[in-house]
């Protein structure tokens, strides 16, 4: 019974985190930018992930990471937006761009979603 509980909170939080994404999907849909791929991975172990790679109307490809916390404990959804995990975003950034045939302008937003709404951070970090 204890295994079936914690499969319970962690598919409630699986569910939560989706919610999110399509909340912040809907938001960036409604000012102006196309969805290129959702939860995009790279192949293999130790590589990262990507919850929204969309594009703007200039053409340049926003990799969004969606970050929901409803508490401000540990700096809320921004301060969770660690280097460690900006780097992991960034790698798997490199990894999709080379698939393409030309680099386009890239940049890196996070959507922050907490008990004040949300929050579209536009160029949140930049990589090297």
């Amino acid at each position: 019974m204890r295994g079936q509980t914690q499969e319970k909170n962690s598919f409630t939080t699986k569910q939560s985190g989706d919610a999110a994404e399509d909340r912040a999907l809907h938001h960036l849909l409604a000012h102006g930018l196309q969805l290129v791929q959702r939860n995009y991975r790279t192949p293999g172990r130790g590589g990262g992930e990507i919850d929204l790679i969309m594009q703007d109307r200039h053409g340049t490809m926003v990799f969004v990471e969606v970050r929901k916390r409803l508490h401000p404990f540990y700096g809320g959804p921004l301060g969770s937006v660690s280097a460690s995990k900006r780097k992991r975003i960034a790698f798997a950034a490199k990894f999709f761009l080379m698939r393409l045939k030309y680099e386009p302008a890239c940049r890196f937003d996070v959507v922050a979603i907490d008990t004040n709404g949300l929050h579209w951070l536009q160029g949140a970090f930049a990589v090297d």
